[in-house]
């Protein structure tokens, strides 16, 4: 598919990509301040029991993210 663009929320667990960018401006402050930049490794570990929340690894901590937050955070494998 060309021009489309994957986000963390289309992650699966164990799967590492590199954060490229936000789609929120709003939100890519929060993200940030999170430790979300771009250029950093984002691992996905895994899905909470309903799918929502989810829980990545970055900057050396594990957080985790309600699915529409993940959405807003694009990546490149």
């Amino acid at each position: 598919m060309s021009g489309y663009i994957k986000n963390v929320a289309e992650m699966r667990p164990g799967e590492v990509a590199i954060i490229s960018g936000f789609t929120d401006e709003q939100l890519s402050v929060k993200l940030m301040e999170m430790g979300c930049l771009p250029g950093a490794p984002v691992r996905f570990n895994f899905t909470a029991a309903f799918g929502d929340p989810i829980c990545i690894s970055v900057s050396g901590y594990e957080l985790s993210l309600r699915l529409e937050e993940a959405s807003t955070i694009s990546i490149i494998n």
